[in-house]
């Protein structure tokens, strides 16, 4: 799929979702625009909140927000859309639009905008934010979202002050959405030249005895002031995705960090850890002082995250002077040739720099074999036909950003068309939607509005706990009924905008707190039964009478999310809260005795559930056994014996490598395999090798 391809259907999609959700065919497109920005995390999350009005005869509008609260960047947007004609935005095009988001800002935090907005509006929870942090804020990010062709005269955009705070502006058209979905990455790749901070660059060593086909490493001293700058611009997204995840959980600025900094700068290299950093192509220049790196594309922090926000906020927040201070820093530059291999090469690098942090697996679990088994069902299994439909389809999960573009790459004109049959863009499931729809399900709808990173380190947590017990849980079942969940969330999704008592706002609130209720509500009122996720599966949509009774729960769940007596005046912040959830949980509505028709008994559900487990229990035997096949004899023999010298067998093991020594005239059973594959990792963190 090259761009212009990857244009239609984009807004294509605008207008079909537009359609089908009953809203604007421009907050559709900013809705669309801002998910794969928050896939590709250049946005922690997004919240919708259009406003316009006027000032004077000037005027001012916003479409949305997100603020990043690990280092309190405040993202902005506002949308430059037309849908009909194709147009060209121009550098003073965008800096009118710029000008709006800034007056918008003003505004909202120098005049009475606070007063006449209404509450309990989207808007009015973004003033209060905007109010709340205006001493936190540390930096701006204005964000046109624009189906225009940006001009190919804008180089450069100049950043915006307001009230001594900088606004950095950005112009994101479909072509450059475009290339970051396209990317081997599948998220924005930061380039640093480092001469923009320093003059020569940053001091190094290599490590060239430690080099392999796979990786470079160099040994750097980089001054705090440096390390600092970095962040202010890139904040957050310099930062490796799970490391970020794990230290959003954590306090942004280590107190002893803070100490050494204001107190003995002068000891800050001996006492502080330093940093461990990831890079693709590293550019290193050589002078008469040493050797330099100049630059560096996709440089990720992995290691050091407290150290590098610690530096920037105690420069920002305590005035400190960082002159004097140095850090150490590892830098390890990845081979791309093979994108997989230098992804997993990352995590395995961050799993490893993170340990003495106690961060689980669970923080790493993009890669996590979950996500793989979830990809391997949506490949396999076909949905039923729907009404009417005289072909089936299957439901594309995303294991990484980009799947479903890049698997359109190479494909001749007609294979596309078959392709897209088969896989429609509607039918797209990405790992933060499975969390979203997961941990509704499972209860837990104050997580779920925290925003997509923090739902889905909260969903990794769950799941991978129960993966190591039981990973058989996690069968075709459990996927078909992942995807009712999926049809369920988004029928509820555009049938609210249609509802009368609707005021546009909260949505993403409304749907995750109402299904969870109504899970709830059957829990109480239907003793030993269940909603039957399958028949949704099967008819590939929402019956009646499941449809009737969401109609009646999501309007009191919008009467209760924004109930003036509640805790917090800001919604978007209430519906985070536990207290939320629990006075929501005493929303007393009785559901018709009819709604059995649409349920299923628990004992019939386990039923099914042991024969799924079971299915899979044989799937992961052959998966099991498949892994052990492929090493010989001869390589298990070599185990065996680096084994007995280590004396690290148990009975089990002993009887199952003498199974493996005899391939392939005899095969190791299924539980004698997963005991070989656990035997080899040990011996591999021993140093064995084949």
């Amino acid at each position: 799929m090259d761009v212009q391809e990857f244009r239609k259907d984009f807004l294509e999609n605008v207008k079909a979702e537009a359609a089908a959700m009953g809203e604007g065919s421009c907050a559709a497109f900013v809705e669309d625009m801002a998910q794969y920005l928050v896939d590709a995390e250049v946005l922690p999350d997004f919240n919708p909140s259009f406003y316009t009005n006027t000032a004077g005869r000037k005027k001012y509008r916003v479409d949305g927000y997100a603020l990043d609260e690990f280092d309190f960047t405040m993202n902005l947007i506002i949308a430059d859309y037309d849908g009909i004609k194709e147009r060209s935005l121009t550098k003073a095009a965008a800096n009118i639009e710029f000008s709006r988001l800034a007056l918008f800002v003003d505004q909202a935090l120098n005049s009475n905008l606070y007063k006449e907005i209404e509450m309990s509006t989207p808007c009015a929870d973004l003033v209060d934010l905007l109010r709340l942090n205006r001493d936190r804020i540390r930096k701006y990010r204005f964000l046109i979202f624009t189906d225009a062709e940006m001009s190919g005269l804008i180089i450069t955009l100049d950043n915006i002050e307001i009230g001594g705070v900088v606004a950095e502006c950005q112009i994101w058209d479909i072509d450059r959405l475009y290339r970051v979905c396209s990317s081997d990455l599948g998220r924005q790749d930061i380039e640093v030249n480092f001469r923009d901070y320093t003059d020569e660059g940053i001091p190094c060593l290599e490590a060239s005895s430690a080099a392999t086909a796979e990786y470079n490493s160099y040994l750097c001293i980089v001054p705090g002031s440096v390390l600092a700058d970095i962040y202010d611009q890139f904040g957050s997204q310099l930062l490796e995705g799970n490391v970020r995840s794990f230290l959003s959980t954590k306090v942004a600025v280590n107190k002893k960090i803070r100490e050494t900094i204001l107190k003995c700068p002068s000891m800050f290299f001996a006492y502080n850890n330093g940093v461990s950093a990831t890079a693709m192509n590293v550019q290193i220049e050589t002078t008469e002082k040493g050797r330099f790196i100049v630059a560096a594309r996709d440089f990720q922090i992995i290691n050091g995250g407290q150290t590098t926000a610690s530096l920037s906020n105690t420069r920002h927040k305590d005035k400190a002077d960082l002159r004097g201070i140095y850090v150490q820093m590892k830098l390890t530059e990845i081979d791309e040739s093979d994108p997989d291999c230098s992804t997993e090469l990352i995590r395995n690098i961050s799993r490893s720099s993170n340990s003495q942090n106690k961060v689980s697996d669970a923080d790493f679990f993009a890669t996590h074999p979950f996500h793989v088994r979830m990809e391997q069902f949506s490949r396999r299994i076909f949905a039923p036909a729907e009404a009417g439909a005289q072909y089936e389809t299957k439901w594309f999960y995303e294991r990484a950003r980009g799947q479903y573009l890049q698997a359109q790459m190479r494909l001749t004109p007609a294979q596309k068309k078959q392709f897209a049959l088969q896989n429609p863009k509607s039918k797209v499931i990405t790992k933060t939607d499975l969390a979203k729809v997961r941990n509704t399900w499972d209860g837990y709808p104050q997580v779920v509005s925290k925003g997509a990173q923090t739902n889905f380190m909260k969903f990794a947590e769950l799941i991978g706990d129960v993966w190591i017990e039981k990973d058989y849980v996690f069968n075709e079942r459990y996927y078909t009924e992942s995807v009712a969940l999926m049809i369920l969330f988004r029928h509820l999704e555009a049938m609210i905008p249609r509802q009368p008592w609707y005021e546009q706002g909260y949505r993403a609130n409304i749907v995750t707190y109402s299904i969870s209720l109504l899970r709830l509500l059957i829990k109480n009122q239907f003793k030993d039964m269940d909603l039957d996720l399958q028949s949704i599966w099967q008819r590939q949509s929402v019956s009646d009478a499941v449809t009737e009774a969401l109609e009646t729960i999501s309007e009191q769940v919008f009467l209760k999310i924004t109930d003036p007596s509640r805790q917090t005046i800001n919604v978007t912040q209430w519906c985070k809260r536990d207290a939320c959830w629990a006075s929501v949980q005493e929303i007393d509505i009785n559901l018709p005795t009819s709604f059995t028709s649409v349920l299923i008994g628990k004992t019939e559900m386990r039923a099914a559930e042991r024969e799924a487990k079971q299915d899979q229990k044989i799937i992961s035997g052959a998966e099991t056994q498949a892994s052990v096949l492929e090493h010989n004899a001869a390589e298990w023999r070599k185990l065996s014996e680096f084994a007995i010298h280590k004396k690290m067998l148990t009975p089990d093991e002993i009887t199952a490598l003498k199974y493996a020594c005899q391939i392939p005239s005899k095969i190791p059973s299924p539980y004698q395999s997963q005991r070989l594959l656990a035997l080899l990792e040990r011996a591999l963190s021993e140093g064995f090798k084949f």
